[in-house]
């Protein structure tokens, strides 16, 4: 059986294309490389196709199985990475993140819902990568959030996966279209093996930033805020191992294959809040390493925590995080940085 999977050359894509091929799955990639990295591919030994989401025709000769990286393998399923992710960049180009996320998405249910249409079967089964920047900022009530927390995004990127959750489930139903979406809080960690993991250029995640910084690739560490209500002061994010999250899409994925038609809708978390410190102070213990940290004024619409509820992936998939220790986490990545940086150093 033949999975696409859009944005698999990207941090997440990528391990989940490693958890379909250990699942037994055939894997296409389809993949832009604006964000992602072709090495990762190639190592995991999918094929890669380079191009937009957004190309209808691509799309049409690609589910069908009439291109070339899957002839006569005909899709089955999808899984929809492909995205991009800068918040920051997100508000000074909303044109551009609306064009890409939302309006390439558009274009891919259009394909989906026609080979559906073309095999007699019903439209194709999507699984869906969406993100807590839906819930925007939550009150404290409402944490842990829970997938029926209200969702009001305050920025363009947001606003994007927002808009694809209700194409989907509008498409649902009308159509039928089968999907999973799945809203993740702070991806981190790498594969055990060193050989998958985090590379973004720019980094704004706060655990590679850490490690940039112990490693001398940066002079310091920017703390946004230390005024949080908080019991060291500083925000409270939940982190979820990458690992983990591709095991769920794996999950989300076989349950759509299985004939559970719907769009469904689930959280991914630890339930357990980490504060930036805390993530500070595990990092040093793991690698051995110290860093210089400046402490800088609070970034407009940092909430002081966000913890995810992932209840109902845990009940409804059977979905158990197997590296929820921060540590591990930690170390996961520091293993893939230092193997990263010795495979990309010229003079290494």
């Amino acid at each position: 059986m033949t999975i696409l999977v859009t944005g698999g050359a990207g941090y997440i894509g990528s391990h989940t294309v490693r958890a379909l091929r250990d699942g037994g799955f055939h894997v296409v990639v389809l993949d832009n490389l604006v964000y992602g990295h072709q090495d990762l591919v190639e190592r995991l030994g999918a094929p890669l196709v380079v191009g937009q989401v957004g190309n209808r025709p691509l799309l049409d000769q690609l589910l069908s199985g009439q291109h070339p990286a899957c002839v006569g393998e005909p899709i089955q399923a999808v899984m929809h990475f492909a995205a991009y992710a800068y918040v920051g960049e997100s508000v000074e180009q909303p044109e551009r993140y609306y064009r890409n996320n939302f309006g390439d998405s558009l274009v891919l249910v259009e394909a989906l819902l026609a080979e559906g249409q073309r095999r007699g079967t019903g439209p194709l089964p999507l699984v869906f990568s969406s993100t807590c920047a839906t819930y925007g900022i939550p009150e404290p009530d409402q944490i842990p959030i829970e997938e029926s927390c209200p969702q009001r995004p305050i920025n363009p990127y947001g606003r994007s996966k927002l808009m694809v959750e209700q194409l989907l489930a509008d498409c649902h139903r009308a159509h039928g279209l089968p999907s999973v979406v799945f809203r993740y809080f702070n991806a981190a960690g790498a594969h055990p093996s060193a050989d998958l993991g985090e590379d973004h250029s720019p980094e704004t995640h706060l655990i590679p930033l850490v490690l940039e910084t112990m490693a001398g690739r940066r002079p310091f560490l920017q703390i946004h805020g230390d005024d949080y209500p908080t019991a060291d002061g500083t925000c409270i994010r939940d982190y979820i191992h990458v690992c983990d999250l591709a095991n769920a899409h794996l999950l989300g994925l076989q349950q759509l294959l299985a004939g559970r038609v719907g769009h469904h809708v689930y959280n991914l978390g630890n339930a357990t809040g980490y504060s930036v410190q805390q993530v500070i102070d595990t990092t040093k213990a793991v690698t051995e390493c110290g860093l210089l940290a400046h402490v800088g004024p609070r970034r407009e619409g940092d909430p002081p925590v966000l913890v995810a509820s992932s209840a109902k992936a845990r009940q409804e998939l059977g979905w158990q995080p197997q590296f929820p220790e921060l540590d591990t986490m930690i170390r996961h990545a520091w293993e893939w940085y230092q193997k990263r940086q010795r495979l990309t150093t010229p003079d290494a």
